[in-house]
């Protein structure tokens, strides 16, 4: 009878993790729901806005009227990696710092050993793998995806910004997982600075903007805002799409869960009927032993 109370015992635990696997599957699924909005809401302000701030770069001839576009090889790179404050999200995590990895051991090989890349880590879980792996950090925010929002964005991304401004980096990229829906995650290392005109924007028409009321006005409040919204796009994202690789990993966890009570109830189910054959056995032969 001891083997029956240890898969008596299994499977309470097993339907203890279920519950709690079907909660947080529930509580991500409501997360989810809002962060998806703010993202499908965000996109089309944000692609048109990308799509001007494009266009005027693009005209603008003199490389001194925008701080913000730099040309020649980069020789000070900064990575900008968004991982989640939270595990239980399958590789949503790890396909980031992996591709962190790559850039630091591939791409950028040369710079990194000669001390001109560095890496912020925006998250709990990139932080801890960083730093497990001694790759040091310039800096690192762990509690910004836990209020997201524009206005709390802000001094981040400016921070970023004037550091580039400053030339203390000649190139910043952002790792992050785009949302697509709740069971895919896309990769993503975009470049944020400097401004780069996209490959889905090179064959379109470029236009003749007559600027109101002066061109260096416009270029200075419009480029700004445009890379602010483009990094916080990138923050929506990456946190859309951990909720989204939560709920998909909870309910992959329950279905196993289930399953795996399953086949414990039908093991303890086997057990206990030996058991009783074996109690039945005992009983008819200790039955026969006096009747002889």
């Amino acid at each position: 009878m001891g083997n029956l109370k240890e898969i008596r015992t299994r499977i309470a635990s097993v339907k203890s993790t279920k519950q709690i696997t079907s909660a947080m599957k529930m509580v991500s699924a409501a997360k989810l729901k809002k962060a998806q909005d703010a993202v499908i809401n965000l996109r089309p302000y944000a692609g048109k806005l990308h799509q001007i701030l494009f266009n005027i770069n693009k005209s603008i001839e003199n490389e001194e009227e925008n701080i913000y576009s730099r040309s020649g090889i980069p020789e000070k790179i900064l990575i900008v990696a968004i991982t989640s404050n939270k595990g239980l999200c399958g590789a949503f995590n790890t396909n980031v710092t992996k591709q962190v990895l790559n850039l630091l051991n591939e791409e950028y090989i040369v710079e990194y050993k000669e001390g001109n890349v560095s890496v912020i880590s925006i998250g709990k879980k990139g932080t801890e793998f960083f730093h497990s792996k001694k790759i040091e950090l310039l800096g690192s925010d762990n509690d910004i995806l836990d209020r997201l929002n524009f206005d709390s964005a802000i001094p981040f991304i400016e921070d970023i910004m004037q550091r580039y401004v400053n030339k203390e980096f000649d190139k910043v990229i952002i790792v992050y997982n785009k949302f697509k829906n709740a069971g895919v995650q896309i990769l993503t290392a975009e470049q944020f600075l400097p401004i780069e005109l996209p490959v889905e924007f090179e064959s379109n028409e470029i236009f003749d903007y007559i600027f109101e009321p002066a061109k260096e006005d416009i270029v200075k409040e419009l480029i700004p805002k445009s890379l602010k919204i483009q990094f916080y796009e990138a923050m929506l994202e990456s946190l859309a799409a951990e909720h989204g690789a939560r709920m998909t990993a909870m309910h992959k966890a329950t279905d196993n869960a289930t399953g795996l009570i399953r086949e414990l109830q039908l093991t303890y189910n086997k057990a206990r009927q030996a058991a009783i054959t074996n109690e039945i056995l005992e009983i008819v032969g200790g039955a026969e032993a006096l009747n002889n």
